[in-house]
């Protein structure tokens, strides 16, 4: 009864708590601002007021659309008479939304899909006659994606074939749970379908797993120490640069997908940045001070403990950028700390950022920078919901129909479970990193200034393996080859399958693959290289254990967990990842 009565206390607060959000946001000054940040509306107001002054291309369009889906209906009429006819839209043979056989046999779910396939094309043709600037082209290539693959017949019960076949089989039940679930959302998730049912991985035990220990905190970062696996390990040991965009444990995800586990286990003596979720008083953090007292303390740490003068400096996305900004600064000082640099899914020039650049243009930033200065912070909510909408199909539309239509909770998934997790960003540091990298490219241009040092990337004369996804919607491949080109040393590049983060969790499976060339020149054009690249049907781990290996000198003792200069602080995972 107690259990009963405190639900109901939740329940009651949280709706509180919702509709007092909605008011504080239905009386701001800056309504639109919040509601449209990367100013998607302006842009389709721009595009709309260009058609209205070209009715000739408007009116074709339209002439042609309402032709075909008249055409559409008549062939749908004759496939319910047992006719065999073929609608004038083209439908896309491997479409997994679409993969229920009625879409085929059934004239009724055919007319839907025809019909949504006519649709999207008329938008698009309304958009490409659009007499706009290329960034406000960008911003309605977008919203109208994201307006055909929300209008997806899959995504409504009447078109959904599946959907009516759950509600008949469960009398109803499927509905009834899915609506029950989308209040739920509503009411705990801001409006959004879970991704992940909480409680079924935990951090320590399922996931970032791998033993170990914190030996040094500050304010941004825990340090943590793994413990040796093997009888004797590497003389240079390697530190892990993730993203603070999220949680670390992508680098420690899951025993068997672990990357960290992986290297612990081939004798490399592993340490990990693990950095706190910022709040408002973190508010004047920058990038200099994520420099001094990320990566550099790190290095100092490590080699009090270790007594190694440099690394084999492992990072990823924006830990990656960092990373490769560290030893450009160390190289700026003519100091060692970094013996090798692998950089996974990483930019170093922003020139051509694909799908993020539209929501890193000017006046993108500029609306950003206006809402984190009230907060001091950008929410980790804005972060995610970003990336998700990049993914829209797979990350949203794919959950409302699971959760909200079927009735059904997500099913277990680590990978989402830690891309549900993540961090806020202070706001002056996420200013200064969509400054100069997004907007004036700073880094791969030589004007970067950290810490008191012009980072200059031709000055990383070390050896570099420069890894990269085929299906990388965050980092294009062809924008990190075009980084890996700057690096002054020579270079591995390598070409894995599957996309941002699937493509680093890659352990040893059927269905790993990547590309790569002989030798360490690479060509001007990335086009260029990938036709010179080879296949080789494996994990790019399998690749690179050789190759850090072999720059990772003699075999000695493991060295003590943290020592009498940093005797541990607490086990792995720590505390800042679960803040």
């Amino acid at each position: 009864m107690a259990s009963t009565e405190e639900s109901r206390v939740r329940v009651q607060e949280t709706a509180a708590d919702l509709v007092s959000s909605i008011r504080e946001l239905l009386t701001s000054d800056d309504l639109m601002l919040r509601l449209d940040p990367v100013g998607f509306g302006t842009a389709l107001r721009r595009a709309g007021a260009s058609l209205a002054v070209r009715p000739l291309p408007v009116a074709r369009a339209t002439v042609d659309f309402y032709g075909a889906a008249g055409r559409a209906a008549v062939i749908s009429a004759l496939r319910a008479v047992g006719v065999t006819a073929q609608g004038p839209a083209e439908l896309p043979e491997s479409d997994r939304r679409h993969a229920d056989p009625a879409y085929t046999t059934n004239a009724w779910f055919y007319l839907c899909r025809q019909q949504h396939a006519l649709f999207a094309a008329y938008l698009r043709a309304l958009a490409s006659h659009a007499d706009v600037d290329s960034r406000t082209q960008a911003k309605v290539d977008f919203a109208v994606d994201q307006l055909i693959q929300a209008s997806a017949p899959a995504n409504f019960p009447m078109s959904n074939p599946t959907v009516l076949r759950r509600a008949f089989d469960t009398g109803g039940q499927s509905l009834a749970r899915g609506l029950r679930n989308m209040v739920r959302d509503v009411l705990t998730n801001r409006g959004a379908p879970r991704q992940v049912t909480p409680g079924q991985f935990q951090v320590g035990r399922e996931l970032a797993a791998t033993p170990g220990k914190v030996v040094y905190r500050n304010r941004l970062i825990e340090l943590i120490q793994y413990g040796a696996q093997t009888d004797t390990v590497y003389q240079v040991p390697m530190l892990f640069s993730p993203p603070w965009i999220n949680k670390y444990y992508v680098l420690d995800l899951a025993p068997g997908k672990s990357l960290v586990e992986w290297a612990v286990r081939h004798g490399h003596t592993c340490f990990m940045i693990s950095y706190r979720n910022p709040d408002q008083s973190l508010r004047d953090v920058g990038m200099s001070d994520y420099l001094r007292e990320g990566p550099l303390a790190a290095l100092e740490v490590i080699e009090r403990i270790t007594g190694a003068p440099s690394v084999n400096l492992v990072a990823l996305c924006l830990g990656g950028t960092l990373a490769t900004a560290t030893a450009a600064w160390l190289a700026a000082r003519h100091r060692p700390g970094v013996h090798t640099l692998t950089l996974m899914n990483t930019l170093l020039d922003f020139q051509a950022p694909g799908q993020l650049g539209v929501f890193t243009d000017p006046e993108a930033v500029g609306n950003l920078i206006r809402l984190m200065r009230r907060q001091g912070y950008l929410p980790a909510e804005s972060m995610k919901a970003t990336f998700d909408l990049l993914r829209a199909t797979d990350l949203v539309w794919n959950f409302v129909v699971d959760d909200w239509m079927l009735g059904t909770d997500p099913a277990p998934f680590d990978l989402l479970s830690w891309n549900s997790d993540s961090t806020r960003m202070p706001a002056t540091m996420q200013t200064e990193y969509l400054r100069t990298c997004y907007l004036e490219n700073q880094l791969a241009t030589g004007r970067m200034e950290l810490a008191g040092e012009r980072l200059n990337l031709a000055e990383i004369s070390q050896d570099s393996y420069v890894i990269t996804a085929e299906s990388d919607h965050i980092a294009p491949w062809r924008a990190v080859y075009t980084g890996a080109r700057l690096l002054g040393g020579p270079v591995r590049f390598v070409l894995s399958n599957s996309g941002h983060i699937a493509g680093v969790v890659n352990p040893p499976s059927p269905k790993s693959r990547y590309w790569f060339t002989e030798g360490e020149r690479l060509p001007a054009d990335p086009s260029d290289w990938r036709e010179l690249a080879q296949e080789r049907a494996a994990s790019w781990w399998t690749d690179w254990a050789p190759w850090i290996d072999a720059r990772a000198g003699n075999r000695r003792e493991p060295p003590e967990l943290g020592g009498l200069a940093y005797p541990p602080l607490a086990d792995a995972p720590g505390s800042y990842v679960v803040a």
